[in-house]
């Protein structure tokens, strides 16, 4: 394996194409306060910074992708290229108000250090964002003999995730879970979409297709 494989893919993706603002994106722009100074971890093309900058946050970003810098500043967003998965954080000690990680969690071997490093740059708040890689129409597609689709090679996941897998990282690295939001499949159907979300609640491990998180840091 080439030694830059992690930084290759992701100025690849980059390069091919841009992000649209979805479930995580907008979930999470209502966990950020106006005002707040806030990093965006594996940024991209800028596309979060952008709809966080209009709401009135102070946005920084770093990415291992040079190609999603690029993108980022021709936006004019203030970005930092730096290999999330194996070096520190290029910032002091709670310099930020939030720290957010949207979909980035899965594409590193280490999520436990990236989580760490994430902490200890935020003074109180952390929002990540992770598929669930056992929801209903994942089971069903691999009992169709199917990969499901956050497992194939173009995804670039390496860890996977559900709601227990989430929650005991979050206990394991000090975070308490303030809000813990889900999105479903038919959820904007009428009447079933109520009861697809209802079910998303009460079982999210089998009925959620994504998790949206804001934790803050226990005091030590």
């Amino acid at each position: 394996m080439k030694k830059n494989s992690v930084r290759e893919f992701e100025d690849r993706r980059w390069k091919e194409g841009d992000q649209t603002l979805v479930f995580r994106h907008i979930e999470a722009s209502q966990m950020v306060l106006k005002g707040q100074k806030v990093l965006d971890i594996g940024c991209g093309d800028g596309l979060f910074m952008q709809a966080l900058a209009q709401k009135g946050a102070t946005v920084s970003g770093v990415d291992i992708s040079e190609e999603g810098a690029k993108k980022c500043q021709k936006k004019s967003l203030n970005v930092l290229v730096a290999d999330i998965t194996a070096e520190d954080l290029p910032y002091q000690d709670k310099t930020f108000d939030a720290v957010i990680m949207l979909d980035v969690l899965e594409h590193v071997y280490d999520p436990d250090g990236l989580l760490r490093e994430a902490i200890r740059v935020s003074k109180q708040t952390i929002i990540i964002s992770v598929p669930n890689f056992n929801s209903l129409p994942a089971r069903f597609q691999v009992l169709l003999g199917k990969v499901p689709e956050n497992n194939r090679p173009n995804k670039g996941h390496v860890y996977w995730f559900n709601y227990p897998v989430l929650t005991e990282l979050l206990r394991r690295n000090h975070l308490k879970a303030e809000k813990i939001s889900c999105n479903t499949f038919f959820e904007n159907k009428p009447i079933v979409g109520n009861i697809m979300k209802y079910l998303c609640r009460i079982f999210p491990s089998v009925f959620a297709l994504s998790f949206v998180v804001k934790a803050n840091i226990k005091a030590p």
